[in-house]
C-alpha cells in the first residue's frame, strides 16, 4: 500500500489519538504498528519519537503508586518478591545464553517476568539501548503470557484448593503485568484481589534498583555509566504524589496520561518493526519467556505454600 508521507502522518495522528481511549489495549496498539510497518505504512518522523514516550510514561505513572502501600505490604511480601526478583533475572539470562537469545530480549523478558511485566520492559529498555524489534518480542511474549495467567490462574487456585491470602501472594509474585494480576485475583476473592494488589505494587517498585543496577554495568564504550535520569523523574513522581495528597485528582490524570502514553510507545515501537528483525527474534524469545515463566510459577508456589513471604 502506497500512502504520502502526508496521508502516513494523518493516519498515524488518527491512530495516535485512538490509543487514548480504553478501548485499544496495549497488545493491540503494538500490534497495529506491526502491521502499518510490514505492509509498507511507516512514518520515520513519528516514529522516532518512542523512547522519549516510553521515559516520560514511566515517569508520569509513577504519579499513581503509593508509598504507603507499599510500606505495608513489604511487611509481609518483601522476602518472597526479593527472592523472586533476584533468581528470575539470574534464571532468565541463564536460559537465554543457552538458547543462544541475544542479550538485551533476554534482558528485557527477565525483567518482564520478575517485575511487572510490559512497564518493566518499558523501563529497563532504554538503560540498555535496547532495539525496536528486541522491545517489541519481548512485550509480546509478555502480553501472551498475561492472557493465558488471567485464565488458568484461577483455575489453578481451585484445583489446589488455595486460600485467598495464597491466591493473592502467588498471583502478585507469578502473573507479570498489574492489568492481570487484578483480573485474576478479583475473580477469585475480595481478600485475594488486597493482597494482590499491595504484594504487585512492591514488585513494581524493584524497576528502580534494577534499572540503576544495568546502568551501572552497561557502560557505554567511554566506560562511563549511562545514568537514566528518568528514572530519577519516577522516583520525584512517587514521592510528590506521596507528599502532596491534596493534589490526588491531578496526579490521578497524570497517571492516566502516564498510562495512554504507554500505549502510544508501543505503537511507534511496533512501527518500527521488519520482517528481518523477525526473523532475528523467532521462536527462542518466546522459549525464554514461557520456561521463565513456568519456573517463576512453580517456585514461588512452592515457597508461598511453605509459608515464605
Amino acid at each position: 500500500m502506497v500512502l504520502t508521507e502526508k496521508q502516513t502522518q494523518i493516519l498515524y495522528a488518527a491512530i495516535i489519538f485512538g490509543c487514548l481511549f480504553p478501548f485499544v489495549s496495549p497488545a493491540l496498539a503494538l500490534i497495529t504498528g506491526i502491521v502499518l510497518s510490514l505492509v509498507g505504512i511507516k512514518s520515520e518522523r513519528l516514529s522516532g519519537f518512542n523512547s522519549l514516550a516510553l521515559k516520560a510514561s514511566i515517569v508520569l505513572m509513577g504519579f499513581g503508586m503509593s508509598l504507603t502501600q507499599v510500606i505495608s505490604a513489604s511487611k509481609t511480601g518483601f522476602g518472597i518478591t526479593a527472592i523472586s526478583v533476584i533468581s528470575t533475572l539470574i534464571a532468565g539470562m541463564v536460559i537465554a545464553y543457552f538458547l543462544k537469545v541475544d542479550k538485551q530480549t533476554g534482558l528485557l523478558i527477565s525483567a518482564g517476568t520478575a517485575i511487572c511485566g510490559g512497564s518493566a520492559i518499558a523501563a529497563v529498555a532504554p538503560v540498555i539501548n535496547a532495539r525496536d524489534h528486541q522491545i517489541s518480542f519481548s512485550l509480546l511474549v509478555v502480553f501472551v503470557l498475561n492472557s493465558v495467567a488471567l485464565f488458568i490462574f484461577p483455575l489453578l487456585g481451585h484445583y489446589f484448593n488455595l486460600s485467598q491470602e495464597t491466591f493473592g501472594y502467588w498471583a502478585a509474585i507469578a502473573i507479570h503485568d498489574t492489568s492481570s494480576v487484578v483480573g485474576a485475583s478479583s475473580e477469585y476473592g475480595p481478600k485475594a484481589l488486597e493482597i494482590a494488589t499491595t504484594v504487585k505494587l512492591t514488585r513494581a517498585l524493584w524497576i528502580i534498583p534494577v534499572s540503576l543496577s544495568l546502568a551501572f554495568f552497561n557502560k557505554n564504550k567511554s566506560g562511563k555509566v549511562q545514568i537514566p535520569w528518568f528514572i530519577g523523574l519516577f522516583i520525584l513522581s512517587i514521592v510528590i504524589s506521596n507528599l502532596l495528597p491534596q493534589w490526588n485528582p491531578t496526579f490521578a490524570n497524570l497517571n492516566w496520561l502516564g498510562k495512554r502514553g504507554m500505549v502510544i510507545a508501543l505503537f511507534l515501537i511496533g512501527s518500527n518493526i521488519s520482517f528481518g528483525k523477525i526473523k532475528e527474534a523467532g521462536f527462542k524469545s518466546f522459549a525464554v519467556g514461557i520456561l521463565l515463566w513456568v519456573i517463576v510459577a512453580t517456585s514461588s508456589f512452592v515457597l508461598i505454600r511453605a509459608g515464605i513471604k
